[in-house]
C-alpha cells in the first residue's frame, strides 16, 4: 500500500464542525460505548465527517480527537490507514475507486482505469476540469466473484465492461448518479449465477421424511482359528479400580448397611489373596473373581486376534481358584449359559430365582440398552429370560430386581419396559420404529 499523507496546507480549511444533525448523531454514537471506551467510535465519526464535507481534513482529525479524548496521532493513524478515507479534495459529484487487485485486474480493471484517465484525469487523486469528478486505484473491495468493480462513495458497481463503465461515469458527471442502480450491471442477482438460477427450478413435491438408517448387515461367521496352547496366566496384583462399571460389579443382596459390611469383607479377602500371589508368584483368580476385563471381549476385537487373548484366563477357569480345571483355548470361549447362576458377594452362593422361568427359547436381553452379558446372566438366574416378562413388570417386580441386583433405579432410568415391549412386539424392526435407532 502506498504512503498516504494529508493534503497540502494550501487546501486545508482552518476549522471543522459537525452540523447540528451530524453533531447529535455523533453524540449518540459515542454514548453507545461504555465509559473509557469512547475511542471505539473513531471510524464512524471520521466517516460521518467525510460524508458531510467530502473528505477528511486536518481540522476534522483534530476535532474528532478532541471529541473522543484521543491523541491526535492515533486518529491520524486511522485516517491514513483506510483507503475509504479521502485525505484530499475529491469530485463533488463522484469519487471513483477502481479495484486493482488480481481478480479484478484479470477481468478488465486495467480497461476501467483507462476510462478514468480518459474521462476524468490522467492521474489519480486529481479533479477533472470542473471539479465534479476524481478517481483512484485501491485494493480489494470484497466482491471478487463480480469482478471487475468500482466503488463510488458507499455503493459498489460490479460486473463492469468498459462501455457500461463509461455510461456510469457520464451519468455521475452530469449529476444524474441516482439514475444508476448499484450492484451487478448484468443479468445477475448479487453473486448468483449469471443469467439467473439454473438449478432447483421446480417446486418440491415430495414430503420430506425422517431418515431411518438401513439395518446393519449380519456379521459373517469368522473361520475358526486353530486352538492356541494354554499359557500360564500371569499374576494380577493391580489394585482394583475405584470406579468399577455397575454392570461388571458383583450383585449384592440385602440392605445398604449389610452391603457395605459385605464389601469390606470382600476387600479384606482380596488383599489377602493378593499378598499370597505376591509371595509365591502364582496367579490367583480369587483376586478378580467374577471380573470381566478386556480379555473376555477380545474375540470381538480384530477378529479374535487381540493381544493377550491367548494368555488370559476366563473368570473362574485356571489359576488357584479353579481347582483342577485347565485354561480353555482362546477360540473356545463359552457362550453365556441361561441357567448359569451368578455368585453374590454377600453369601458366596447362587442367586435365588425370583420369577418362574418361562418355557421356550430365551431372548437376547442384551438388545435392551443397559443390559450387558453379566447382567443378562444375572437376570436369567433370577428366572427372567424373555422380553415379554420385562414388558409386564409391575412396580413391585422392579423393586425386587433392584434390591437383589443393586440396580439403584436402572430399570426405570433406562426405560427397560418400553424397550422390552418394542422388542417383544416386533424385534429389531419395531425397536427402530419406536426409538429411531438400532438396539444397543
Amino acid at each position: 500500500m502506498s504512503t498516504r499523507r494529508l493534503a497540502d496546507e494550501s487546501v486545508q480549511p482552518a476549522s471543522f464542525a459537525f452540523n447540528a444533525e451530524n453533531q447529535a448523531w455523533a453524540e449518540k454514537r459515542i454514548a453507545l460505548y461504555p465509559a473509557g471506551r469512547q475511542q471505539s467510535a473513531v471510524i464512524p465519526l471520521l466517516m460521518r465527517a467525510q460524508d458531510q464535507d467530502g473528505w477528511v481534513t486536518r481540522a476534522t482529525i483534530e476535532k474528532v480527537a478532541e471529541m473522543l479524548d484521543m491523541p491526535y496521532i492515533r486518529v491520524l493513524e486511522v485516517a491514513t490507514f483506510y483507503t475509504q478515507f479521502q485525505l484530499a479534495p475529491v469530485g463533488k459529484n463522484a469519487h471513483i475507486q477502481v479495484c486493482g487487485t488480481t481478480p479484478c485486474m484479470l477481468r478488465g480493471a486495467g480497461e476501467l482505469i483507462e476510462v478514468c484517465k480518459h474521462k476524468i484525469h490522467p492521474e489519480p487523486h486529481h479533479l477533472n476540469a470542473d471539479g465534479t469528478m476524481s478517481w483512484e486505484e485501491v485494493e480489494c473491495l470484497g466482491a471478487c466473484v463480480n469482478a471487475p468493480m468500482v466503488m463510488i462513495y458507499h455503493d459498489t458497481y460490479e460486473d463492469l465492461t468498459p462501455g457500461r463503465f463509461e455510461e456510469i461515469v457520464d451519468a455521475f458527471a452530469a449529476g444524474k448518479g441516482e439514475t444508476i442502480s448499484p450492484g451487478p450491471q448484468i443479468d445477475r442477482m448479487t453473486s448468483a449465477a449469471i443469467g439467473g438460477r439454473t438449478t432447483l427450478l421446480e417446486q418440491p413435491t415430495a414430503k420430506r421424511e425422517k431418515f431411518v438408517p438401513p439395518p446393519a448387515p449380519e456379521a459373517e461367521a469368522a473361520p475358526a482359528a486353530a486352538p492356541a496352547p494354554a499359557v500360564k496366566a500371569q499374576p494380577d496384583t493391580a489394585a482394583k479400580p475405584k470406579d468399577v462399571a455397575e454392570e461388571n460389579a458383583p450383585a449384592v443382596k440385602g440392605t445398604p448397611k449389610k452391603a457395605k459390611v459385605s464389601q469390606a469383607k470382600a476387600e479384606t479377602e482380596r488383599k489377602s489373596a493378593a499378598a499370597a500371589a505376591k509371595a509365591d508368584g502364582s496367579p490367583n483368580n480369587a483376586m478378580r473373581e467374577g471380573a470381566t476385563g478386556a480379555e473376555s471381549k477380545a474375540e470381538a476385537i480384530d477378529g479374535g486376534k487381540a493381544v493377550g487373548k491367548a494368555k488370559a484366563s476366563e473368570p473362574g477357569i485356571g489359576g488357584a481358584s479353579a481347582g483342577a480345571k485347565k485354561t480353555r483355548p482362546a477360540d473356545k470361549a463359552p457362550a453365556a449359559n441361561p441357567d448359569e447362576v451368578v455368585p453374590t458377594v454377600e453369601k458366596g452362593g447362587e442367586l435365588t430365582p425370583l420369577f418362574e422361568r418361562p418355557d421356550g427359547p430365551v431372548d437376547d436381553l442384551k438388545l435392551i440398552s443397559g443390559v450387558g452379558p453379566v447382567i443378562e446372566r444375572k437376570l436369567n438366574a433370577l428366572g427372567i429370560t424373555r422380553y415379554d416378562q420385562i414388558a409386564k413388570f409391575k412396580k413391585a417386580d422392579i423393586a425386587r430386581v433392584d434390591e437383589v441386583l443393586n440396580f439403584k433405579g436402572r430399570i426405570e432410568r433406562d426405560d427397560w419396559l418400553k424397550q422390552a415391549k418394542a422388542l417383544a412386539k416386533g424385534g429389531v424392526e419395531e425397536y427402530r420404529k419406536v426409538f429411531g435407532k438400532d438396539p444397543r
